[in-house]
């Protein structure tokens, strides 16, 4: 049996390497944690919970010691907060479905991204759907906005007049990007609803005329004589 210390050491590794980020082209990486809630707090309970009913002799082996099984679902939390306590208890539930075994904290993260990142295509695929999309590109329908903006910042003519050996690894960069958004909580705005910003000016998508309350339809040539006499008798002409 693993002792405490390495217990410990292996989570705080984890969480080390789930937390890497650096800057991109398409802006600095986040400077911040997020911040535990209440809700999450709850919600890693109820994790730990459903482990222990569903592991039972695995988990009092790794956990026999509280002071450890603690600092554990500290680091666990730490790590875990970039998630919504939904997907944390989806998260767990998709882990027992599919493992015998006492899940490590980096499995945990894993099941909780797929949890995060459902009805985003993968890269592959949201590149040959950004290429392909008609003009104008906001109006067009995107699987996930975060292809809509990932087509968006490589550049559309630079997509359209370039290899894939050279387009796509531009593109899955700003695409990994907003992926990561996506799972960390943002929603994305629906494309057809952002203001583009050209030469400083802001300026909103084109409304869409609206219909009048009523259409005028040309008389015809028998109906304009029949005003016309209608007209002239209310003048007295």
């Amino acid at each position: 049996m693993q002792d405490s210390k390495t217990l410990i050491n292996q989570a705080a590794q984890e969480i080390a390497r789930s937390s890497t980020t650096s800057p991109t082209e398409a802006g600095p990486a986040r400077a911040e944690r997020a911040k535990p809630t209440d809700a999450h707090i709850d919600a890693l309970n109820e994790v730990f919970a459903l482990l222990r009913i569903n592991y039972h002799n695995q988990y009092y082996k790794a956990y026999s010691d509280t002071q450890v099984l603690n600092q554990i679902k500290r680091l666990w939390l730490e790590s875990l907060a970039r998630f919504s306590a939904e997907t944390l208890l989806r998260g767990v539930k998709r882990v027992i479905e599919n493992s015998e075994f006492l899940p490590t904290l980096h499995t945990m993260i894993h099941h909780c991204e797929s949890e995060s990142s459902e009805g985003l295509p993968d890269a592959h695929s949201a590149y040959i759907q950004a290429c392909r999309a008609p003009s104008p590109k906001a109006s067009a329908k995107w699987q996930h906005p975060a292809v809509y903006y990932a087509g968006r910042d490589s550049d559309w003519f630079f997509l359209s007049r370039n290899t894939e050996n050279i387009a796509f690894p531009v593109f899955q960069r700003h695409y990994k990007q907003y992926v990561e958004r996506v799972i960390g909580g943002e929603v994305l705005s629906p494309p057809a609803t952002v203001e583009r910003v050209i030469g400083g000016e802001v300026l909103s998508p084109p409304a869409t005329p609206l219909l009048p309350e009523t259409i005028e339809v040309p008389l015809s040539s028998e109906e304009n004589r029949a005003r016309l006499k209608a007209l002239r008798e209310e003048l007295g002409l």
